[in-house]
């Protein structure tokens, strides 16, 4: 099965420019962020210091994921549009096989996401930080790239389950991008009380990996309501599984 998605995905031009995309603009923003100066001081004097690096790298990449997104439904589109789920049921794969392998190839994308933000971690942490790092401050928020996988996963499941839905690439593309920028936040400013606000997917999402700094901020105007990581990871993950079973829902009762 993973050979299978293998033979796919490595010949693709498209995955290699989306993925080379993904680490070049996230690179390029981070590296970028040392010339700001505020109050007379060049950020790179603090931005790259550890351990506070891992939080602000993962805030950071969350703005790139939607291209890994974009990228599952470009694979999951193909699969439609050239009637490959199809010959390969007619073949004898299961329709849960279909969807565990395009499950593999977001973990693979995850996985691909963290090992940027981990070498980008490394690269300006202890090359271009103002300081050497003290005795363990360097693991000491790593676990912030986990909850950014967590997050990655999240929104590659949204992305499948709207892929499954579309079925049409483009379409597709347009309603996970409508959704996460405007129409969740647009349901939340104006229809939605606080108290449930803060439940819905992408917010959810969005809490694992806070702005950093936010811990000052709602210690100086309060609490902001939204969830904490903790509070917002084991939701993050039963969406997560809500979007593939029904992406497989889909998938067993729709004509491939």
């Amino acid at each position: 099965m993973l050979r299978t998605e293998l033979r796919k995905l490595l010949p693709y031009r498209t995955v290699w420019v989306i993925l080379v995309l993904f680490a070049v603009l996230f690179v390029g923003f981070v590296s970028a962020g040392s010339s700001f100066t505020v109050n007379g001081q060049r950020m790179g004097d603090t931005l790259y210091a550890f351990p506070e690096l891992w939080p602000r790298l993962a805030y950071v990449a969350h703005y790139f994921t939607l291209l890994l997104g974009i990228l599952l439904i470009i694979l999951i589109t193909d699969e439609f549009q050239f009637r490959t789920f199809r010959q390969q049921v007619i073949d004898g794969r299961s329709v849960g096989d279909l969807l565990v392998a395009k499950f593999a190839v977001s973990v693979g994308l995850v996985l691909f996401g963290v090992l940027v933000v981990l070498a980008a971690g490394v690269y300006f942490g202890l090359i271009r930080g103002a300081q050497a790092p003290a005795s363990g401050a360097v693991t000491a928020q790593l676990p912030a790239v986990a909850l950014y996988a967590v997050q990655t996963l999240g929104y590659l499941g949204l992305a499948a389950l709207l892929a499954v839905l579309v079925r049409r690439s483009g379409a597709a593309i347009l309603l996970f991008l409508l959704y996460v920028w405007v129409a969740e936040p647009l349901l939340r400013y104006l229809l939605l009380p606080d108290v449930i606000d803060q439940y819905m997917p992408t917010k959810v999402l969005g809490a694992l990996t806070p702005t950093p700094g936010q811990e000052m901020l709602t210690s100086m105007v309060g609490a902001s309501g939204d969830l904490l990581p903790s509070q917002a990871l084991p939701i993050a993950l039963a969406y997560t599984a809500v979007f593939w079973g029904l992406s497989y829902l889909l998938l067993r009762n729709r004509d491939l």
